[in-house]
């Protein structure tokens, strides 16, 4: 598979490469030019050799070489970038930038050779320094270090004395000049460049401060946006800098500090940029994870080598779908999309360097001291036959699932669940798939009766799942204009499929991005999956399953939920209500209620009501809106009504009280009087005391008094009223002329009322009072 494929004969000084390969100092940085007719070899080397950049043509092209050296204390080289160039299409240019911000660019003429077309000040500032620099285009981005005037000699003290600066370069008449610089982020910590063809990464250097090693940020330059991310956490949060004064790093984490001080530092040991886009990052164990240019981290392998030493080598570049990577020795090919290993090769050249393979998909160049080689490997099978991955989810699931449920400390691995022996359902599901996704349309040959029976049960949900992954397909390659509606039916399955599985914390996450990503057609499966409409009566009736009610009340711990703000499911649910279907939401509290208190015991500690009720979880979605209305008040108090818990009745009434509504007071207490005597009493002493105070409720006093409890007497009435009546200012005369003021007469009828009716105590003994029968005679005594 390792074919030899140039002795480096073919380059123009191709002994002198050797040479240079073969001198074993520190490792060198090789680079090929977009056309990989260039090879361009950065020195570091020891003294008495000075440290120099060569580049070496392919094919002996003649012309002018180009080879630059310095010698310490002079500036040091940074970068070596080529270009695209402004001028003429598909061309390129070469930018030699060094660390006090001079840059030289170059172009290669066939015949002719190399050429100096300028040299140009990258930094504005005589003090500053380049630390890192990248290429995105025709533009140039770069971290340069500007220690202020007056900085201490302890210069770890100017913590963020960094910045970074965007310049584009422009090709004219007049030559190459600069456009004029943009700053980026002022007042930084240090950070390591890199570019993806639309994004920027900021990646914190080795030697940063605790409290800033612990994120990534990722600049998106067509939209002015800085994304937060920590590969710990994921995605945190995203800002658009409008403005210079806005660009300030202090200002970027302002609402983000307390929750990035939590996160573990990063180990990062090796970074570089995929081919799609991404930043792969390779830690000090070995572990492989992309981090996506909208701040999603994915982990792709776990490679074997570690831990890794800072500063041992390790190269890490991707050919299409494919990630190679060369650690202590061994080189590894990875799918990068679905994380399995395609190839692993011992190595016997002591140092590599990955070259640009040209028109090759299924092979890579590597660059070692000997010449050029190419590997050839095996493409992954097509990810449209989803057989072989689709196994290893089988057991990559079955080790989750048995994992928790284990009361052993030793972990469970892939490897020894395909080994069969006790756990015997993932090797039995494992064979039903290969043998029934791989003869889609042929029966079944080659299985064991048992299996087969299996195969028959599970048939519906095989035809299930290959429509849902033929339905993937058709989103991947739909057109833009068919994407919205491929995506809401490939929503409403997704949803569907996790209302009937466990509902863990991996799934409750996936959930949550969901219900945020398509906020509209996860309600609308919701509403599907829950069977949620109306009846004649305009009634909201649901018609879901025990299982699925169970899924939607399950509430996760307050670990589980952490920092990521996770939200549990019925949360969701009333965020969805809230957003598309407000009038809905306590008809859908009170359903689910209903369901409650015919599952669970009330108050019971195993169901939902025990920990909080559920229109206070409710209550918390209403409270978490950003503008509060009097929609919004009404909504409050439809929740508080529909629970008919005997503190939320009242506390509504409380709200309807102090919005001043009277009508409704009335109709509140009329109707929620009568579900028990304790609520009864509670309702009519909150009224009297209103009463005492005002004269709004007088209309309402016939429909009031006849809610007077019956063990309340008339001085207790009168003793109530007393100490809710209103603290006069001056002594009113009799009979004042302040039409405000409690009068006898309007607490007459009420008195009337309890003072004409028998007493509890007399109903107790009534029958005893109206008996005309004398005492039983004395029984004889006994002589």
């Amino acid at each position: 598979k390792l074919r030899q494929v140039s002795d480096l004969s073919d380059f123009s000084r191709g002994y002198w490469l050797r040479e240079l390969l073969c001198r074993g100092e520190e490792p060198s940085y090789v680079q090929s030019s977009p056309d990989g007719q260039h090879l361009l070899l950065l020195q570091k080397s020891r003294p008495p050799t000075l440290p120099r950049v060569v580049a070496f043509q392919r094919h002996s092209i003649a012309g002018a070489d180009l080879e630059r050296s310095w010698q310490p204390p002079q500036p040091a080289l940074v970068g070596l970038l080529f270009l695209q160039s402004p001028a003429v299409l598909g061309s390129w240019l070469l930018a030699v930038v060094w660390e006090h911000g001079r840059t030289e660019v170059w172009h290669f003429v066939v015949a002719v050779g190399w050429q100096l077309l300028q040299t140009l000040e990258l930094c504005q500032g005589a003090r500053a320094r380049v630390v890192s620099v990248c290429s995105q285009g025709a533009s140039l981005v770069w971290c340069e270090e500007r220690p202020p005037l007056g900085a201490p000699s302890d210069m770890s003290k100017c913590a963020f004395r960094f910045c970074v600066c965007a310049r584009a370069l422009e090709v004219g008449e007049q030559g190459v000049q600069l456009g004029t610089v943009r700053i980026v982020l002022h007042n930084s910590p240090e950070y390591r460049v890199l570019a993806s063809p639309q994004h920027i990464f900021l990646v914190p250097a080795a030697t940063g401060f605790a409290t800033t090693s612990k994120f990534l940020l990722i600049w998106h330059p067509e939209k002015a946006e800085f994304t937060i991310t920590a590969p710990s956490a994921g995605y945190i949060h995203s800002k658009v800098l409008r403005s210079s004064s806005e660009s300030d790093f202090r200002k970027l984490l302002l609402g983000s500090v307390g929750l990035l001080s939590g996160f573990a530092p990063l180990d990062i040991h090796t970074s570089a940029v995929s081919s799609s886009g991404g930043l792969l990052l390779m830690s000090t164990n070995g572990s492989v994870s992309i981090v996506e240019p909208d701040g999603t981290q994915r982990h792709i392998i776990d490679l074997e080598g570690g831990p890794l030493a800072q500063g041992s080598p390790v190269q890490l570049k991707t050919f299409g779908s494919i990630l190679a990577c060369v650690l202590v020795g061994v080189l590894y090919l990875v799918d990068q999309n679905s994380g399995r290993l395609v190839e692993k090769e011992v190595l016997s050249m002591k140092d590599v360097h990955f070259l640009e393979s040209q028109g090759e998909e299924d092979s890579i160049q590597l660059l070692s001291q000997t010449g050029i080689y190419s590997f050839s490997f095996s493409k992954p099978e097509d990810s449209s036959r989803p057989e072989p991955c689709l196994v290893e989810m089988v057991f990559e699931e079955a080790c989750r699932y048995y994992q928790r449920r284990s009361l052993s400390s030793s972990k469970l691995t892939v490897e020894k669940l395909k080994k069969g022996g006790t756990f015997q359902a993932p090797v039995v599901l494992a064979a039903i798939l290969q043998h029934s996704l791989h003869q889609k349309q042929k029966p079944a040959r080659g299985l064991q009766d048992t299996y087969t029976k299996l195969l028959s049960t599970m048939n519906l949900e095989l035809q299930s799942y290959m429509s849902l992954e033929l339905l993937k397909t058709c989103v991947v390659c739909a057109p833009e204009s068919e994407v919205e509606s491929y995506c809401k039916e490939l929503v409403e399955q997704e949803v569907s499929r996790i209302l009937q599985s466990d509902m863990d914390k991996d799934n409750l996450a996936y959930l949550n991005s969901v219900f945020a990503s398509f906020p509209k057609a996860a309600w609308k499966a919701t509403r599907s999956c829950l069977q949620l409409q109306q009846n004649g009566d305009g009634l909201l009736v649901a018609r879901a399953t025990p299982e699925v009610w169970k899924k939607v009340l399950c509430q996760p711990q307050l670990e589980e939920v952490g920092q990521n703000g996770m939200v549990p499911l019925f949360e969701l649910i009333c965020a969805s209500f809230l957003r598309f279907k407000p009038k809905w939401l306590p008809s859908f509290v009170e359903l689910t209620q209903q369901y409650v208190s015919s599952s669970w015991s009330y108050s019971s500690k195993e169901g939902p009501e025990g920990r909080v009720p559920l229109y206070k979880r409710a209550l918390g979605v209403l409270a978490r809106k950003n503008k509060h209305g009097e929609a919004d008040d009404e909504m409050e108090l439809e929740l508080l009504l529909c629970s008919k818990r005997p503190k939320a009745v009242l506390q509504a009434l409380h709200l309807l009280i102090h919005l001043k509504q009277w009508q409704r007071v009335v109709e509140v207490a009329e109707k929620f009087s009568k579900l028990s005597p304790l609520l009864n009493k509670e309702i009519f002493i909150t009224l009297l005391a209103e009463f005492a105070q005002h004269r709004e409720l007088d209309p309402y006093l016939d429909r009031l008094w006849p809610l007077c409890p019956a063990e309340l007497t008339a001085s207790d009435i009168l003793t109530m009223v007393l100490q809710h009546l209103p603290h006069s200012q001056e002594d009113t005369v009799p009979f004042s002329s302040q039409r405000s003021q409690l009068t006898v007469g309007l607490l007459k009828p009420l008195l009337q009322r309890v003072v004409q009716r028998p007493s509890v105590q007399d109903e107790m003994y009534s029958d005893a009072l109206q008996s005309t029968t004398l005492p039983p005679p004395t029984p004889p005594r006994e002589h």
